[in-house]
């Protein structure tokens, strides 16, 4: 795919016609406490094509410096995902609890500098010191510590001689700033968690703001790109990379988070609905996480398509979630199999044709793709049609079965609706027809003209299956939108998914493989799901509202 042009190459071709030496290198920094999602995708993509359009080097490191929610569990399926994406870390694979004892040692020189000192106050006091937008904040009473004392204090830290939220590390800088980041901010805090990659080593972990400037540097990261909510984070970055005393310096720069409606990109709320059972798991193909898209059918090249469309900017804006099922359907209408499949079945008996014959009719497997083929589909006397596909009391204009109406089996014969059976609750048990068995391989010879075509399948020759169907998770367009009254919980939009057992599809859909994708005729795009047997996922339907380019 080519990569399109934004205001972030802009900004790297000013740094090589000042540097042309520079050898780009960039970062995807995912903190390990969740699974990644679509907004994951676009600083995956923004990375990993900067560092291929470049010629130069992109690297995974895992921001696990925080071990309370951090989890192994999290950091195989991040790579899984980015994997899975084409993004391959071709800088090499870091994590963020490898650079402790360099983030240890720079504390110490900042300490020796006169550049950060520990505090006594409560973080409820730290808050009330800070000052406001309007106001600036006062010194802590403890920013005038002797370097000595600092230093013996921050030993005791790292020793575990403190309780959690004691006591703190702050870089000194200006409790006046304008800038509230820059008014002290905590670098080190005392946590007494094990790590799940450091065990008990640490009881002092360095803070984001902190750490991440100190390791993009140590990596020889170039351009440190990152949303856009980290832009009043940049001078801080800057002071610590200046303050360290870094020669090679690189450069933070920010973007437009991916915003898309009926959509919720917290972690912190995806985590509430996997954890209370609200969804079935990471990976329930309702959540915008990545292995749930991947479960539902989306595939890669669709989800950079749909990046790429949404566009690289500095301006926030808020993306149709129709725009990503546009993607997906452009690409499965050329790729994707068809193959029939009854959501909701019919017995219709052909009175009139042989009950041991059998005939096989060919039909395309993509109209789309001539080279794609065809196949054959087996025509017995007792088929299954959908339910929607009959009326016992039609619509005006419904050119569909109806009593005594005539319809074209897709592919085969004409059949005419000649008697409904019914069972004693007064639901259709069978509806008999009979079949003009000269219209196998085209029009009535009478020159009669029939209207409606409609899909079937052999009773004897299909399989049973389930499908899910699934509909966005959120009832409102725009979450940021919720009143203050009101919680992400109140626009669940409880028909987000619907089931829909004892449907009909092609015996050789059964052998299909996890992850297989189809077309079912007049349906929909499904997805064979990887969690439970001879179940498909829908990952969109047919109709597409979203405007052509």
């Amino acid at each position: 795919m080519e990569i399109e042009r934004n205001f972030i190459h802009d900004i790297i071709d000013e740094d090589l016609a000042i540097d042309p030496e520079i050898k780009i290198h960039t970062r995807f920094p995912p903190e390990p406490n969740g699974y990644l999602h679509i907004g994951s995708a676009k600083a995956i993509m923004i990375n990993y094509q900067v560092a291929k359009k470049y010629n130069g080097k992109f690297n995974l490191r895992y921001d696990d410096t925080n071990p309370a929610k951090e989890d192994n569990e999290y950091v195989e399926a991040i790579y899984k995902d980015l994997n899975w994406l084409g993004a391959t870390p071709d800088g090499g694979i870091f994590y963020g609890s490898d650079y402790f004892d360099k983030c240890y040692e720079f504390a110490i020189k900042l300490i020796r500098d006169g550049k950060a000192f520990v505090c006594d106050l409560t973080a409820e006091e730290m808050r009330e010191y800070r000052g406001t937008l309007t106001q600036p904040g006062k010194n802590s009473p403890y920013r005038d510590r002797s370097v000595e004392e600092n230093l013996a204090l921050f030993e005791r830290m790292k020793n575990g001689e403190f309780p959690d939220g004691s006591h703190t590390l702050r870089a000194k800088i200006d409790m006046a700033s304008p800038n509230m980041n820059m008014r002290d901010p905590a670098i080190y805090r005392i946590v007494h968690t094990d790590h799940h990659r450091q065990g008990n080593k640490w009881c002092i972990y360095p803070l984001y703001d902190y750490a991440h400037p100190i390791q993009d540097a140590l990596e020889g990261i170039t351009h440190s790109l990152c949303s856009l909510e980290f832009e009043n984070h940049r001078p801080l970055y800057e002071w610590v990379i200046n303050n360290i005393g870094f020669e090679k310096k690189p450069k933070q720069r920010e973007f437009a988070r991916l915003n898309v409606t009926n959509t919720v990109m917290s972690k912190r709320y995806l985590r509430y609905l996997v954890e209370n059972n609200m969804v079935d798991g990471w990976d329930d193909p309702r959540l915008p996480t990545l292995c749930a898209l991947r479960r539902r059918g989306y595939t890669p090249a669709s989800i950079f398509d749909f990046v790429t469309r949404a566009g690289v900017s500095k301006a926030d804006s808020l993306v149709d979630i129709g725009l990503l099922e546009h993607c997906i359907r452009e690409e499965l209408n050329t790729t994707a199999l068809r193959r029939i499949c009854i959501q909701k079945p019919i017995k219709v008996v052909v009175t009139n044709y042989p009950e041991d014959k059998v005939e096989y009719f060919e039909v395309s497997n993509n109209p789309q793709n001539p080279e794609a083929g065809t196949r054959k589909v087996a025509f017995t006397r007792e088929l299954y049609i959908d339910a929607d596909d009959f009326a016992e009391v039609p619509p005006p204009k419904f050119f569909r079965l109806k009593p005594d109406g005539e319809v074209r089996c897709m592919g085969a014969y004409i059949i005419r609706c000649n008697e409904i059976v019914k069972n004693d609750d007064g639901s259709i048990a069978e509806i008999r027809c009979t079949a003009d068995l000269e219209t196998a391989n085209g029009n009535p010879v009478d020159g009669r003209k029939v209207k409606g075509t409609i899909h079937w399948l052999s009773a004897k020759y299909s399989e049973e299956t389930t499908l899910m169907l699934y509909d966005k998770l959120f009832t409102i367009e725009n979450v940021g939108d919720i009143p203050e009254d009101k919680t992400y919980n109140d626009y669940l939009n409880p028909n987000s998914l619907q089931k829909l057992e004892g449907c009909r599809i092609e015996p050789c859909l059964k052998d299909a493989q996890s992850g297989e994708k189809f077309q079912f005729v007049r349906v929909g795009y499904f997805c064979k799901d990887s969690k439970y047997e001879n179940t498909f996922n829908r990952i969109v339907g047919l109709k597409d509202s979203f405007p052509k380019k």
